[in-house]
């Protein structure tokens, strides 16, 4: 029986008419664009499907398309495949969309950060003073060694990812970078560098790392659905209180990528799926360990591997939640402090007996949820809320995680802000 990771690749995967077969064919992935589009105020789908190589290269327009299309293939095999992962893992920015789809950051949350990371980027790459390469072909023990000898107290240079054995990346000032490169091509190393990019995973990030900061503190976020590793430590978050921290740590330190596969084999990993753009990472994987089978759903014969895996093993298979089912979890999740008996019959128990119905028809049916029966659950979740007498802030958090982890907010956006603006009004009667 397989046990999956989920690897979510970082800038670089990009490229003109990512993610349109998914975009062409599924609903969800229409859905997840729009919402997208919506956050950016832009048309991020024509951008990915039309637009140019030398626009999709730019920072604030890479790294949330990156994102989105991560979270799309993410969003299809849920539907269609539904095989939870044991651990999810992203290299560099791909690290945002694992904490998305492990649900620890809301897609809208994920999508404005990746922009804010992306402009910081941009800011770096026209001060010209930095670079990274990618040095292939070499131990990373004498890339160490080149980097040690040349680093000096105003002129920095060091590993900023550990791939592989024999594939690192380098970051630094870039007059310090390019003599690096030159005394590794002596050795005959293939050396890659990234155009453009700012010097991320080094010391010369920290001015921006703190900026970082400045904006994650501005986000809320949440316990995961599945353990995600970080790269900073190639170790799983034990609690999402770690993410500001960790992120500002990853803009400075290097990608302990190595160290991550590694970990997913002793924990017993036998397979990997690469939900981005296209296969960037599956070669990683061989390179690293043995005996981890890695595909990348945004290849079709990989998309059919994985069907054929799921017929091979239904029992794996956990639908994708939907709204009813989110609201039928939430209802019996969620603490009541209201001891009225009449109250919580009327308020509570009638309204989840009605959500268990419409769950009860849909399986008959072997339908998905409308629009409008979407409504009607939330607004009868809303009732039990209520009478429960759960909170506004955790009615809001609850509202907001659901609409979002469904891939629904697009469809939904209108129903949610009222039910939101319902709750705020509520709220301050309560206290007039």
């Amino acid at each position: 029986m397989e046990k999956i990771s989920f690897l979510f690749p970082g800038q670089g995967s990009q490229f003109v008419g990512m993610s349109k077969s998914l975009f062409n064919q599924y609903e969800i992935a229409k859905q997840t664009f729009e919402e997208a589009n919506e956050i950016l105020g832009i048309d991020l789908a024509k951008i990915c499907f039309e637009g140019s190589l030398a626009e999709l290269a730019k920072n604030d327009i890479a790294q949330p398309a990156i994102l989105v299309s991560s979270v799309v293939a993410f969003r299809v095999y849920m539907q269609e495949i539904g095989i939870t992962p044991q651990f999810c893992a992203g290299h560099s920015l791909g690290e945002y969309s694992a904490l998305t789809c492990a649900g620890a950051i809301t897609f809208a949350d994920a999508v404005s950060i990746a922009r804010f990371r992306g402009r910081l980027a941009d800011q770096i790459a026209l001060q010209d003073v930095g670079a990274m390469s990618i040095i292939d072909g070499i131990d990373k023990s004498k890339v160490e060694e080149e980097c040690r000898k040349l680093t000096t107290p105003e002129q920095v240079v060091a590993i900023s990812c550990y791939n592989s054995p024999t594939q690192t990346s380098i970051s630094g000032e870039k007059e310090i970078v390019l003599s690096v490169e030159e005394k590794l091509l002596s050795t005959g190393c293939m050396v890659t560098p990234l155009l453009a990019s700012a010097p991320f995973h080094s010391p010369l990030m920290t001015q921006a790392s703190e900026l970082l900061r400045a904006e994650l503190e501005q986000y809320s976020f949440n316990w995961f659905k599945f353990p995600v590793i970080s790269n900073v430590t190639g170790l799983p978050y034990n609690d999402p209180d770690q993410i500001v921290a960790n992120l500002v740590q990853h803009m400075i330190k290097p990608v302990q990528w190595q160290a991550t596969i590694q970990y997913l084999k002793r924990k017993g990993i036998t397979l990997t799926v690469e939900m981005g753009p296209k296969n960037v990472l599956s070669n990683l994987v061989a390179a690293n360990v043995e005996g981890i089978e890695a595909l990348c759903f945004a290849e079709k014969e990989d998309r059919q591997s994985l069907s054929n895996l799921h017929e091979r093993f239904p029992f794996l298979r956990k639908h994708f939640p939907t709204i009813i089912t989110r609201c039928l979890a939430a209802g019996v999740a969620t603490p009541n402090t209201n001891w009225n008996n009449e109250e919580y019959q009327a308020g509570a128990i009638v309204p989840y007996k009605r959500i268990q119905d419409m769950l009860q028809q849909l399986k008959e049916e072997g339908t998905s949820p409308t629009e409008v029966q979407m409504t009607e659950a939330l607004e009868l979740l809303k009732t039990i809320f209520q009478t429960k007498k759960l909170p506004v802030k955790e009615q809001e958090q609850w509202f907001k995680q659901m609409v979002d982890e469904t891939g629904n907010y697009y469809t939904l956006r209108d129903t949610l802000n009222r039910i939101l603006q319902e709750l705020v009004s509520s709220s301050d009667l309560m206290l007039a």
